[in-house]
């Protein structure tokens, strides 16, 4: 059994609102019952026309001066382009000296689409990429917890670093993963992994679960203790064809994972995301019906997921808070939490 207990999260959606209504809406998650609120790091959104790209270390300061209870955590930032992990350390430090027990850093390996513009550098393989996102969270680790920090890498180096406003309290570090490779990196390094849905129940059945818990066995840990959430994508309204036409927005989602990580231009990728716009509600769960919608989600329950995050894709966000808040949260609470 899972030594966590069910939590229930609102992702923030940085790419479709900028960061004074994302920032209402986290107040408002947090004034409807959410235990936690998320939001993307990107320099650039995966659509150009109207898009969004709030930087995240800032908002999540802004949030955390406005509410009182709700975590605040990244899905995913990356600590190895465009931001050396010390510099990572040092703004996190200072989010958890702000808002103490409240942060949680979520990692990942990253997209051209968010570094090439700003890193100058070809999109490197898969396995350096993990590679740096390990060495990245081993140094962002000892920068939190060590003075005169001089580290050697083969991709990062510090010398004699301190970082001078450190966190009392430990910031857990989540860490994403797509793969078995990237999943036994979590388990080895991560006090928490992150996924998303809608990607056939076999790939977390038989390849990121399992891939968590063989990293975190090889380290000598137990993969108990790596608290597993997932980004559950809702369209969940009283009109089921709004709920349909809703996911539209997030055409990309539909595109086959090493398209999406190897674009780095918005306009290509919204180009790409229209010619599949019609199979953007395959990724989501969509339901006008309360009975449906939580046995839509059971599965995740069951695989073991106690920290599920809800990402809607509709426009009227507040309206989605309001719903799930009557209709979807206290069921959820009842049968599991």
């Amino acid at each position: 059994m899972a030594r966590f207990p069910l939590k229930l999260g609102y992702k923030a959606s940085a790419e479709q609102f900028g960061p004074q209504h994302l920032l209402d809406l986290a107040i408002e998650a947090e004034n409807n019952g959410f235990d936690s609120v998320w939001i993307s790091d990107h320099f650039q959104p995966w659509r150009h026309t109207d898009g969004h790209a709030p930087f995240a270390p800032s908002w999540m300061a802004a949030v955390g001066q406005r509410t009182k209870r709700i975590v605040l955590g990244t899905s995913v930032l990356t600590p190895t382009f465009r931001y050396q992990p010390a510099v990572v350390a040092q703004a996190f430090g200072t989010l958890g000296v702000l808002t103490p027990g409240r942060i949680i850093l979520g990692v990942g390996s990253g997209e051209a689409l968010n570094e090439i513009a700003v890193a100058n550098i070809e999109w490197p393989s898969a396995k350096e990429r993990l590679a740096r996102l390990g060495e990245s969270v081993e140094l962002i680790r000892r920068l939190w917890t060590e003075d005169l920090v001089t580290f050697d890498g083969k991709y990062y180096h510090t010398r004699n670093a301190t970082i001078y406003d450190k966190p009392s309290q430990p910031i857990p570090i989540y860490m994403g993963a797509g793969g078995p490779v990237a999943a036994k990196l979590a388990g080895r390094l991560g006090d928490g992994f992150i996924c998303t849905s809608g990607k056939g129940d076999e790939l977390y059945r038989d390849k990121l679960i399992p891939g968590l818990d063989a990293g975190a066995k090889a380290a000598g840990r137990d993969p108990e203790q790596i608290e597993r959430m997932i980004e559950i994508k809702v369209s969940f309204d009283t009109d089921r064809d709004r709920a349909l036409k809703d996911t539209r927005i997030w055409a990309a989602l539909a595109l086959p994972a090493e398209d999406k990580v190897a674009i780095h231009d918005p306009r290509e990728m919204e180009r790409k995301a229209e010619e599949v716009a019609d199979q953007a509600h395959r990724r989501w769960l969509v339901s006008n019906d309360p009975e449906e919608h939580i046995e839509q989600i059971r599965p995740y329950i069951e695989l073991g997921f106690t920290h599920l995050v809800f990402h809607a894709p509709g426009n009227d966000q507040s309206r989605f808070l309001k719903l799930y808040a009557k209709e979807i949260l206290p069921r959820l609470r009842q049968r599991w939490g």
